[in-house]
């Protein structure tokens, strides 16, 4: 492997990892060296046994990340360098009939959770004088309105300026904060969409590549923005929809 993208000796946190996205982001960074502390609400008994049957090395924590301050503790006694903040809810509602209840669980786990998070590691890295890397999983929706989901839309434009100002903050301090923005990707917070023939091709038709994206594609960019190949990269955003925002 290139030095450029080995993370060996590296420790990862990998939030909302039994599924989907986060998931693969943990297998790829256990297949580029790192050891990987995989944490969810619910058990990630697939994700640790892809990642050992592939050689790596990765352990479960639990978090509920409904408690925005569920991850206060976790950086003082475990030394974890390296955070990708993925856990994230949705719930879909005409905006006329949406409920304080939706719009709080969503905004607590997608924004309020994750800055709290980043906090906690910042804070204790710094306490040992070490660097580090953030991963926040953005979306499409941190640059466009979407429909029917206005707390996950408001929760990710949040998320996109959370991360560019984090970086301005702690990028001197050795801390790089950057995020991804996955577009369509196969997973089950996609699944009523690709359900839906005329709405699954309408998307498919504006997608350059010509296909939803799969969660190992996120992988790779998360691995790239936590290897040494992204040392100079601060505060950006990174687009990884198969062309959709270039339309």
């Amino acid at each position: 492997m290139s030095p450029l993208f080995d993370l060996s000796g590296r420790t990862a946190l990998v939030t909302g990892a039994n599924t989907g996205i986060g998931q693969a982001i943990a297998i790829a960074l256990a297949g580029a060296g790192a050891e990987v502390v995989c944490s969810g609400r619910r058990d990630c008994d697939d994700t640790l046994a892809a990642v050992k049957a592939a050689g790596g090395k990765a352990s479960f924590l639990r978090l509920d990340f409904a408690d925005p301050m569920a991850a206060r503790d976790v950086f003082e006694d475990r030394r974890i360098d390296l955070l990708i903040n993925n856990a994230g809810i949705i719930r879909r509602q005409d905006s006329t009939d949406f409920t304080e209840a939706d719009w709080d669980a969503v905004i607590d786990t997608n924004l309020k959770a994750l800055f709290f998070t980043c906090q906690a590691f910042a804070k204790a890295l710094f306490s040992r004088g070490e660097a580090g890397k953030i991963v926040n999983i953005a979306s499409l929706l941190s640059f466009q309105g979407g429909i029917r989901v206005p707390s996950y839309t408001a929760s990710k434009h949040g998320v996109a300026g959370l991360t560019k100002l984090l970086a301005n903050e702690w990028a001197a301090r050795g801390i790089h904060v950057n995020a991804i923005a996955p577009g369509y990707i196969e997973t089950n917070n996609t699944q009523a969409l690709r359900d839906d023939p005329e709405r699954s091709q309408s998307i498919l038709a504006r997608i350059p590549a010509g296909r939803w994206g799969r969660p190992e594609d996120i992988g790779g960019a998360a691995v790239f923005l936590c290897s040494p190949a992204a040392n100079y990269i601060h505060g950006t955003v990174l687009n990884v929809d198969g062309g959709w925002l270039a339309r």
